[in-house]
């Protein structure tokens, strides 16, 4: 053979590795408006950018006429904005993207390739779980890569885009993420699927009622993102990738400063963002967004945890983790869902030096047999946690309401926060006013004689409690709270707070590690 024929031999090779899967299971994949794996590629990557590995890798099939160049995932490095990351692509046409040996070394290759560069990782999942043909070959696969997750976790972001099945070890993997990706009416994760179950137990469930993806982003929170389609899942983790650091030591980017240096007509808006009544609820987002660079905020898990929006933005040009009350759901109050998604986005930002604002409107923790069932207080306590362990830049702004613990969990003084500010309308307070009232003025008001005296009297009580301890002056002349300011003050507060936080040094006992309580 000689050289020519090797290279046209070459060429052959590329283009039945490019087009592994069989023509029929490709028709498959599009029937179930699935896009394949490359496809995919080119919608994340920069053009032209993606590096292709180990595309010759073949897997011990059962049968000749199974096997494929690439073993079902396509996996290499590529570029995104311009910035270097590691990604890999199941192949569903390819004995269903199932794992097995090889499958799962190539993915383990990319992901160590990521940690010497020092990138993130993207996993695009579609696959229809371990590989039966292979036995314990492909468990140990799911294993391996399990592990290399946990190395990596905290040193490089992991994300991960769930674009079809995504079962069993599968699925223990992608939760492992950072970040979570779904698309409505498409995905689905669960540890075991629909017919082992109806084998098991004897329950006959759909795919989508067992792990769609809306029962993953409102229910569960093991999803970040519903997607409308592909494309928009895509987009979205190209968005997310442009605000995160490339690892642990290299600090988020730095975009060109875009925002005003003076106080704006936005800045001024916010003078009447918060009602005269106290029960009266508010859109916290207008505040989030006028803090931002551009008015952009990415919000991550929107639809889980609602009591908090956790989310990035940009501050004078460079990247911040957002956590904000949201009165318009229940008040505020928080509830372990929302303190779970704000534990993890917390200490995500902690682990990339991505520094926190923290917007509080809270009445405190949502009371009632429901919430202590579902363990508010084993949850709530990973809030605290979290805040309290982080070392990053912290500044925190108390915009209405900051009573009980709540005060105390949501970014305050006491958990390490480093600028704690104020708005004149904060009420600061072991108890709302109604509450504190029916405690400490029980007897007095047994005494009302009709219920019209006893509203006028509770009236009464409520807003001399409030005007006595219900205001942010009490924290402020205790040091708790570093300064009072105007509304229209804020954003340009918060941006000179981080800026003089960027030198932040934390010294730590040395140990191990803690023990969240998880």
């Amino acid at each position: 053979m000689t050289t020519s024929d090797r290279i046209l031999d070459l060429y052959a090779r590329r283009r039945q590795a490019q087009q592994s899967g069989s023509d029929r299971a490709a028709q498959r994949q599009r029937l179930a408006g699935k896009l394949t794996a490359r496809q995919r590629i080119d919608l994340l990557v920069d053009k032209g950018s993606f590096f292709e590995m180990d595309d010759f890798a073949l897997g011990p099939a059962v049968e000749e006429k199974d096997a494929a160049y690439g073993d079902g995932v396509v996996a290499g490095a590529a570029r995104v904005h311009g910035r270097q990351l590691c990604l890999f692509a199941q192949d569903a046409t390819v004995l269903g993207g199932s794992l097995g040996l090889i499958h799962g070394r190539k993915i383990l290759k990319a992901m160590e390739l990521a940690e010497r560069i020092g990138c993130p990782i993207v996993a695009m999942n579609d696959s229809a779980g371990a590989r039966i043909q292979e036995g314990v070959d492909a468990l140990a696969a799911y294993a391996d890569i399990g592990l290399a997750m946990i190395r990596l976790s905290g040193v490089l972001p992991q994300i991960s885009l769930n674009l079809g099945s995504c079962a069993g070890g599968a699925a223990y993997g992608a939760v492992l993420a950072d970040f979570v990706v779904m698309v409505d009416g498409l995905s689905h994760m669960f540890v075991t699927g629909p017919e082992v179950i109806e084998a098991a137990l004897g329950q006959r469930v759909t795919r989508e009622e067992l792990g769609g993806a809306r029962l993953c982003c409102e229910h569960t929170g093991t999803a970040h993102y519903l997607a409308e389609d592909e494309p928009d899942a895509i987009d979205w983790v190209r968005t997310l990738l442009a605000y995160l650091p490339s690892n642990n030591n290299e600090g988020p980017p730095e975009y060109t400063r875009s925002a005003s240096p003076r106080v704006t007509d936005a800045d001024r808006a916010l003078d009447q963002l918060v009602p005269t009544s106290p029960s009266d609820a508010y859109d916290m987002e207008v505040l989030v967004k006028t803090l931002l660079d551009d008015r952009d905020f990415l919000e991550v898990g929107e639809l889980f945890g609602r009591a908090l929006m956790v989310g990035f933005g940009l501050v004078d040009g460079g990247t911040v983790g957002m956590v904000a009350s949201r009165p318009i759901h229940g008040g505020g109050a928080l509830d372990g869902d929302a303190c779970d998604k704000a534990a993890r986005f917390v200490r995500f930002c902690d682990a990339m030096d991505i520094p926190i604002v923290t917007l509080a409107d809270i009445p405190g923790f949502m009371p009632g047999v429901e919430q202590e069932r579902a363990a508010i207080l084993t949850r709530g306590a990973k809030l605290l946690y979290a805040y309290g362990e982080a070392t990053v830049p912290m500044v925190t702004v108390i915009v209405r309401k900051a009573y009980g613990g709540g005060y105390a969990v949501l970014g305050s003084k006491h958990l390490g926060a480093d600028v704690n500010l104020a708005w004149p309308t904060a009420e600061i307070a072991t108890m709302g006013p109604d509450a504190a009232v029916q405690v400490l003025h029980r007897r007095e008001l047994a005494e009302a004689t009709d219920l019209g005296e006893l509203a006028l009297r509770t009236s009464e009580l409520a807003e001399a409690y409030r005007a006595k301890l219900g205001t942010p002056y009490a924290a402020a002349a205790r040091g708790y709270i570093d300064k009072v300011i105007a509304p229209h003050e804020t954003r340009l507060t918060v941006t000179a707070a981080l800026r003089m936080l960027r030198s932040k040094r934390v010294d730590r006992p040395n140990k191990k590690h803690g023990n969240i309580p998880l």
